[in-house]
Protein backbone atom coordinates (compact mmCIF):
# COMPACT_ATOMS: atom_id res chain seq x y z
CA UNK A 1 0.00 0.00 0.00
CA UNK A 2 2.62 2.25 0.79
CA UNK A 3 4.28 1.99 -2.72
CA UNK A 4 0.69 2.30 -4.06
CA UNK A 5 0.53 5.89 -2.21
CA UNK A 6 3.88 6.98 -3.54
CA UNK A 7 2.94 6.08 -7.14
CA UNK A 8 -0.64 7.68 -6.45
CA UNK A 9 1.33 10.99 -5.07
CA UNK A 10 2.95 11.37 -8.73
CA UNK A 11 -0.33 12.53 -9.62
CA UNK A 12 -1.64 14.80 -7.31
CA UNK A 13 -2.57 18.09 -8.75
CA UNK A 14 -3.38 16.60 -12.08
CA UNK A 15 -6.29 14.41 -11.92
CA UNK A 16 -9.11 16.63 -10.58
CA UNK A 17 -12.10 16.71 -10.28
CA UNK A 18 -11.07 12.91 -9.63
CA UNK A 19 -8.83 11.60 -6.90
CA UNK A 20 -5.22 10.49 -7.54
CA UNK A 21 -5.71 6.80 -7.07
CA UNK A 22 -2.72 4.00 -7.04
CA UNK A 23 -3.19 0.43 -7.66
CA UNK A 24 -1.46 -2.33 -7.49
CA UNK A 25 -1.65 -6.34 -8.62
CA UNK A 26 0.06 -8.55 -6.80
CA UNK A 27 0.77 -12.49 -7.45
CA UNK A 28 2.27 -14.82 -5.22
CA UNK A 29 4.08 -11.69 -3.39
CA UNK A 30 5.22 -10.17 -6.84
CA UNK A 31 3.73 -6.87 -8.28
CA UNK A 32 2.34 -7.54 -11.61
CA UNK A 33 0.77 -4.63 -12.17
CA UNK A 34 0.88 -0.79 -11.28
CA UNK A 35 -1.00 1.92 -12.17
CA UNK A 36 -2.17 5.20 -11.35
CA UNK A 37 -5.24 7.44 -12.18
CA UNK A 38 -4.26 8.99 -15.31
CA UNK A 39 -3.79 13.36 -15.63
CA UNK A 40 -7.18 14.48 -15.87
CA UNK A 41 -8.80 11.88 -13.97
CA UNK A 42 -9.48 9.06 -16.57
CA UNK A 43 -8.93 5.95 -16.93
CA UNK A 44 -8.99 5.39 -13.38
CA UNK A 45 -5.97 3.64 -11.51
CA UNK A 46 -8.14 0.05 -11.24
CA UNK A 47 -8.66 -0.14 -14.56
CA UNK A 48 -5.64 0.48 -15.78
CA UNK A 49 -3.46 -1.70 -13.68
CA UNK A 50 -6.18 -4.62 -14.60
CA UNK A 51 -5.41 -4.31 -17.92
CA UNK A 52 -2.12 -4.30 -17.53
CA UNK A 53 -2.37 -7.28 -15.56
CA UNK A 54 -4.17 -9.01 -17.84
CA UNK A 55 -5.52 -12.71 -17.23
CA UNK A 56 -2.82 -12.94 -14.70
CA UNK A 57 -5.03 -10.86 -12.43
CA UNK A 58 -7.29 -13.27 -11.65
CA UNK A 59 -6.61 -14.92 -8.58
CA UNK A 60 -4.51 -12.13 -7.38
CA UNK A 61 -4.44 -9.22 -4.96
CA UNK A 62 -5.26 -5.92 -5.81
CA UNK A 63 -4.19 -3.37 -3.43
CA UNK A 64 -5.90 0.29 -3.76
CA UNK A 65 -5.49 3.42 -2.11
CA UNK A 66 -9.04 4.66 -2.35
CA UNK A 67 -12.27 2.35 -2.45
CA UNK A 68 -12.79 1.28 -6.14
CA UNK A 69 -16.31 3.57 -7.24
CA UNK A 70 -19.49 2.36 -8.07
CA UNK A 71 -21.15 4.86 -9.87
CA UNK A 72 -20.72 5.55 -13.41
CA UNK A 73 -19.30 8.59 -14.59
CA UNK A 74 -16.76 9.77 -17.35
CA UNK A 75 -16.03 5.66 -17.38
CA UNK A 76 -18.18 2.64 -15.65
CA UNK A 77 -17.99 1.59 -11.89
CA UNK A 78 -14.37 0.65 -10.99
CA UNK A 79 -16.01 -2.29 -9.53
CA UNK A 80 -17.40 -3.74 -11.68
CA UNK A 81 -13.98 -3.57 -13.25
CA UNK A 82 -12.23 -5.54 -10.24
CA UNK A 83 -15.17 -8.38 -10.41
CA UNK A 84 -14.71 -9.08 -13.83
CA UNK A 85 -10.82 -9.17 -13.70
CA UNK A 86 -11.51 -12.57 -11.18
CA UNK A 87 -9.01 -11.17 -8.19
CA UNK A 88 -9.59 -13.07 -5.00
CA UNK A 89 -8.45 -10.22 -2.51
CA UNK A 90 -8.66 -6.18 -2.51
CA UNK A 91 -7.06 -4.07 0.26
CA UNK A 92 -8.02 -1.21 0.33
CA UNK A 93 -6.24 2.35 1.86
CA UNK A 94 -9.85 4.09 2.71
CA UNK A 95 -13.38 4.23 2.13
CA UNK A 96 -14.38 6.01 -0.52
CA UNK A 97 -16.40 9.66 0.96
CA UNK A 98 -18.52 10.25 -2.65
CA UNK A 99 -22.27 9.09 -1.34
CA UNK A 100 -22.73 7.25 -4.78
CA UNK A 101 -20.02 4.97 -4.04
CA UNK A 102 -19.48 5.40 0.06
CA UNK A 103 -18.88 1.62 0.96
CA UNK A 104 -21.08 0.40 -1.80
CA UNK A 105 -18.12 -1.12 -3.61
CA UNK A 106 -17.29 -3.49 -0.45
CA UNK A 107 -20.10 -4.68 0.10
CA UNK A 108 -20.46 -5.64 -3.64
CA UNK A 109 -16.92 -7.33 -3.58
CA UNK A 110 -18.01 -9.57 -0.07
CA UNK A 111 -21.24 -10.36 -1.60
CA UNK A 112 -19.42 -11.51 -4.37
CA UNK A 113 -17.05 -13.50 -2.54
CA UNK A 114 -13.81 -11.44 -2.84
CA UNK A 115 -12.13 -11.05 -0.04
CA UNK A 116 -11.49 -7.46 1.39
CA UNK A 117 -9.34 -5.83 3.41
CA UNK A 118 -9.71 -1.90 4.71
CA UNK A 119 -7.78 0.74 6.24
CA UNK A 120 -4.24 -0.56 5.25
CA UNK A 121 -2.38 2.57 5.68
CA UNK A 122 -5.19 4.77 5.97
CA UNK A 123 -3.39 7.73 7.47
CA UNK A 124 -1.44 7.93 4.24
CA UNK A 125 -3.89 7.25 2.21
CA UNK A 126 -6.46 9.78 3.85
CA UNK A 127 -3.37 12.34 3.29
CA UNK A 128 -3.03 11.74 -0.40
CA UNK A 129 -6.70 11.98 -0.78
CA UNK A 130 -7.15 15.04 1.52
CA UNK A 131 -8.40 17.27 -1.50
CA UNK A 132 -10.87 15.04 -2.39
CA UNK A 133 -12.35 14.23 1.16
CA UNK A 134 -12.82 17.88 1.66
CA UNK A 135 -14.34 18.66 -1.85
CA UNK A 136 -16.77 15.75 -1.35
CA UNK A 137 -17.37 16.17 2.55
CA UNK A 138 -17.22 19.55 3.11
CA UNK A 139 -17.97 21.13 -0.81
CA UNK A 140 -14.51 23.36 -0.68
CA UNK A 141 -11.29 22.13 -1.88
CA UNK A 142 -8.33 21.88 1.06
CA UNK A 143 -6.22 24.65 1.45
CA UNK A 144 -2.86 24.93 2.18
CA UNK A 145 -1.35 28.88 2.86
CA UNK A 146 2.02 29.21 1.91
CA UNK A 147 3.51 32.50 3.47
CA UNK A 148 7.14 33.67 3.38
CA UNK A 149 8.15 36.64 5.79
CA UNK A 150 11.12 38.01 7.69
CA UNK A 151 12.07 37.44 11.43
CA UNK A 152 9.85 40.26 11.99
CA UNK A 153 7.26 39.14 10.51
CA UNK A 154 7.27 41.61 7.30
CA UNK A 155 7.07 40.30 3.29
CA UNK A 156 8.59 43.83 1.89
CA UNK A 157 10.31 46.73 2.29
CA UNK A 158 8.62 50.07 2.63
CA UNK A 159 8.99 50.51 -1.08
CA UNK A 160 7.77 47.29 -1.72
CA UNK A 161 11.22 45.00 -2.79
CA UNK A 162 10.13 41.53 -1.67
CA UNK A 163 12.48 39.60 -4.48
CA UNK A 164 13.90 37.26 -2.45
CA UNK A 165 12.95 37.14 1.19
CA UNK A 166 13.19 33.78 1.34
CA UNK A 167 16.19 30.95 0.52
CA UNK A 168 16.42 29.16 -2.67
CA UNK A 169 15.29 25.88 -0.81
CA UNK A 170 12.76 27.19 0.43
CA UNK A 171 11.73 28.63 -2.99
CA UNK A 172 12.07 24.79 -4.31
CA UNK A 173 9.85 23.47 -1.60
CA UNK A 174 7.19 25.93 -2.65
CA UNK A 175 7.73 24.55 -6.48
CA UNK A 176 7.04 21.08 -5.44
CA UNK A 177 3.92 22.56 -3.34
CA UNK A 178 2.94 24.03 -6.73
CA UNK A 179 3.25 20.65 -8.63
CA UNK A 180 1.10 19.01 -6.27
CA UNK A 181 -1.48 21.69 -6.32
CA UNK A 182 -5.10 21.70 -8.71
CA UNK A 183 -4.93 25.27 -8.38
CA UNK A 184 -3.14 28.27 -7.14
CA UNK A 185 -4.91 31.82 -5.73
CA UNK A 186 -3.90 35.13 -5.07
CA UNK A 187 -5.31 38.06 -3.92
CA UNK A 188 -4.81 40.98 -6.66
CA UNK A 189 -2.69 43.33 -4.80
CA UNK A 190 -0.25 40.58 -5.27
CA UNK A 191 -0.98 40.18 -9.12
CA UNK A 192 -0.72 44.47 -9.49
CA UNK A 193 2.28 44.25 -7.53
CA UNK A 194 4.34 40.94 -8.52
CA UNK A 195 3.02 39.97 -12.02
CA UNK A 196 3.07 36.18 -10.74
CA UNK A 197 3.12 33.43 -13.43
CA UNK A 198 2.48 30.77 -10.93
CA UNK A 199 3.50 27.96 -12.59
CA UNK A 200 5.37 24.96 -10.82
CA UNK A 201 9.43 24.90 -12.21
CA UNK A 202 12.18 23.03 -11.39
CA UNK A 203 15.35 23.42 -13.22
CA UNK A 204 14.23 26.65 -14.44
CA UNK A 205 11.80 24.47 -16.86
CA UNK A 206 7.40 24.61 -16.40
CA UNK A 207 7.02 21.17 -14.92
CA UNK A 208 3.05 21.64 -13.94
CA UNK A 209 0.44 24.54 -14.72
CA UNK A 210 -2.20 24.75 -12.45
CA UNK A 211 -5.03 26.37 -12.81
CA UNK A 212 -4.52 30.04 -11.69
CA UNK A 213 -6.66 31.85 -9.42
CA UNK A 214 -6.93 35.53 -8.83
CA UNK A 215 -9.48 36.77 -5.88
CA UNK A 216 -10.07 40.28 -7.57
CA UNK A 217 -13.04 41.27 -6.49
CA UNK A 218 -12.88 44.74 -8.68
CA UNK A 219 -11.71 43.04 -11.43
CA UNK A 220 -8.47 44.89 -11.16
CA UNK A 221 -5.82 42.14 -12.84
CA UNK A 222 -4.64 43.89 -16.18
CA UNK A 223 -5.42 41.69 -19.66
CA UNK A 224 -1.44 42.00 -19.97
CA UNK A 225 -1.12 40.46 -16.81
CA UNK A 226 1.48 36.75 -16.83
CA UNK A 227 -1.27 34.77 -15.08
CA UNK A 228 -2.91 35.41 -18.70
CA UNK A 229 -0.54 33.87 -20.86
CA UNK A 230 -2.55 31.65 -22.42
CA UNK A 231 -0.76 28.32 -21.06
CA UNK A 232 -3.27 27.04 -19.14
CA UNK A 233 -6.55 28.12 -16.86
CA UNK A 234 -6.96 31.43 -15.32
CA UNK A 235 -10.04 32.13 -13.25
CA UNK A 236 -10.67 35.68 -11.13
CA UNK A 237 -13.23 35.66 -8.65
CA UNK A 238 -15.19 39.04 -8.45
CA UNK A 239 -17.79 40.48 -7.32
CA UNK A 240 -21.26 40.19 -9.39
CA UNK A 241 -21.72 43.07 -12.06
CA UNK A 242 -18.27 44.42 -11.68
CA UNK A 243 -16.71 46.29 -14.40
CA UNK A 244 -18.30 44.95 -17.44
CA UNK A 245 -16.31 46.38 -19.71
CA UNK A 246 -13.16 45.05 -18.00
CA UNK A 247 -14.64 42.09 -17.60
CA UNK A 248 -15.49 41.68 -21.29
CA UNK A 249 -11.30 42.54 -21.74
CA UNK A 250 -10.15 39.93 -19.41
CA UNK A 251 -12.47 36.77 -20.86
CA UNK A 252 -11.04 38.21 -24.24
CA UNK A 253 -7.99 38.24 -23.06
CA UNK A 254 -8.05 34.05 -21.70
CA UNK A 255 -9.64 34.35 -17.87
CA UNK A 256 -13.13 33.16 -16.92
CA UNK A 257 -14.40 35.43 -14.38
CA UNK A 258 -17.03 33.76 -11.77
CA UNK A 259 -19.10 36.15 -9.91
CA UNK A 260 -18.87 35.61 -5.87
CA UNK A 261 -21.44 37.52 -3.43
CA UNK A 262 -20.36 39.99 -1.11
CA UNK A 263 -20.83 39.68 2.55
CA UNK A 264 -20.34 42.77 4.34
CA UNK A 265 -19.05 44.35 1.55
CA UNK A 266 -16.19 41.89 0.43
CA UNK A 267 -16.22 38.87 -1.24
CA UNK A 268 -17.69 35.73 0.37
CA UNK A 269 -14.88 33.95 0.42
CA UNK A 270 -16.86 30.59 1.60
CA UNK A 271 -19.11 31.21 -0.78
CA UNK A 272 -16.08 31.18 -3.52
CA UNK A 273 -14.61 28.15 -1.86
CA UNK A 274 -17.57 26.53 -2.60
CA UNK A 275 -17.88 27.56 -6.11
CA UNK A 276 -14.16 26.00 -6.51
CA UNK A 277 -15.34 22.41 -4.74
CA UNK A 278 -18.25 22.68 -7.60
CA UNK A 279 -15.90 23.42 -10.33
CA UNK A 280 -13.83 20.06 -8.82
CA UNK A 281 -10.63 21.60 -7.80
CA UNK A 282 -9.55 19.24 -4.68
CA UNK A 283 -6.15 20.78 -3.69
CA UNK A 284 -5.92 24.21 -3.47
CA UNK A 285 -2.57 26.35 -2.52
CA UNK A 286 -2.82 29.85 -1.68
CA UNK A 287 0.35 32.34 -1.94
CA UNK A 288 -1.22 35.72 -1.07
CA UNK A 289 -0.86 38.77 -0.63
CA UNK A 290 -1.84 39.49 3.29
CA UNK A 291 -5.16 40.50 3.09
CA UNK A 292 -6.18 37.15 1.46
CA UNK A 293 -4.18 34.84 3.92
CA UNK A 294 -6.25 36.92 7.33
CA UNK A 295 -9.51 36.97 5.46
CA UNK A 296 -9.20 32.80 4.76
CA UNK A 297 -7.53 32.70 8.40
CA UNK A 298 -10.82 34.69 9.75
CA UNK A 299 -13.22 32.33 7.47
CA UNK A 300 -11.96 29.21 8.78
CA UNK A 301 -10.86 28.50 5.39
CA UNK A 302 -7.55 27.17 5.82
CA UNK A 303 -6.35 23.81 6.79
CA UNK A 304 -2.44 23.20 6.19
CA UNK A 305 -0.05 26.29 6.90
CA UNK A 306 4.00 26.58 5.41
CA UNK A 307 5.14 29.59 7.18
CA UNK A 308 9.09 30.10 5.99
CA UNK A 309 10.54 32.93 8.26
CA UNK A 310 14.18 34.19 6.76
CA UNK A 311 16.98 35.36 8.76
CA UNK A 312 16.75 38.78 8.15
CA UNK A 313 15.17 42.38 9.72
CA UNK A 314 13.25 44.84 7.97
CA UNK A 315 11.30 47.10 10.64
CA UNK A 316 8.38 48.33 11.07
CA UNK A 317 7.87 50.44 7.96
CA UNK A 318 7.55 46.93 5.83
CA UNK A 319 4.81 45.02 4.77
CA UNK A 320 3.16 42.94 7.31
CA UNK A 321 3.03 39.12 6.39
CA UNK A 322 -0.92 39.54 7.30
CA UNK A 323 -3.50 41.74 7.26
CA UNK A 324 -5.93 42.25 10.23
CA UNK A 325 -7.22 39.31 12.25
CA UNK A 326 -9.65 41.49 14.03
CA UNK A 327 -8.21 40.03 17.33
CA UNK A 328 -8.00 41.93 20.64
CA UNK A 329 -6.89 39.76 23.37
CA UNK A 330 -4.30 36.78 23.74
CA UNK A 331 -6.81 34.09 24.38
CA UNK A 332 -8.78 34.87 20.78
CA UNK A 333 -5.36 34.64 19.13
CA UNK A 334 -5.48 31.87 16.64
CA UNK A 335 -3.77 28.60 17.94
CA UNK A 336 -3.11 26.03 15.10
CA UNK A 337 -3.89 22.64 16.96
CA UNK A 338 -0.81 20.74 15.48
CA UNK A 339 2.22 22.70 14.83
CA UNK A 340 6.07 21.77 13.37
CA UNK A 341 9.35 23.33 13.25
CA UNK A 342 12.77 22.75 10.63
CA UNK A 343 15.35 24.14 9.49
CA UNK A 344 15.27 24.81 5.46
CA UNK A 345 18.78 25.86 4.59
CA UNK A 346 18.81 29.13 6.21
CA UNK A 347 14.89 29.41 6.55
CA UNK A 348 12.93 28.40 9.63
CA UNK A 349 9.73 26.22 7.89
CA UNK A 350 6.61 25.99 10.02
CA UNK A 351 4.10 23.69 9.08
CA UNK A 352 0.44 24.30 10.92
CA UNK A 353 -2.51 22.20 10.72
CA UNK A 354 -6.20 22.48 11.75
Amino acid sequence: MRAAVRLAARGRGRTAPNPCVGALVVRAGRVIARARTADGGAPHAETRALARAGAAARGATLYVTLEPCAHFGRTPPCVDAVLAAGVRRVVVGIADPDPRTAGRSIRKLRRAGVEVRTGVEAAACARLHEGFVSRTTRGRPFTTLKLAASLDGRIATARGESRWISSERARAFVHALRAHSDAIAVGSGTVLADDPELTARRGGRVVHRPIRIAVDGALQTPPTARLLDGAGSTWLLAAPGVGAGRRTRLEAAGARVIAVPRRRGRLDLAAAWRALGRLGVNDLLVEGGGELAAALLRAGLVDRMHFFLAPLLIGGDGRAVLGALGIERLASALRPPRISWRQLGPDLHAIAEW
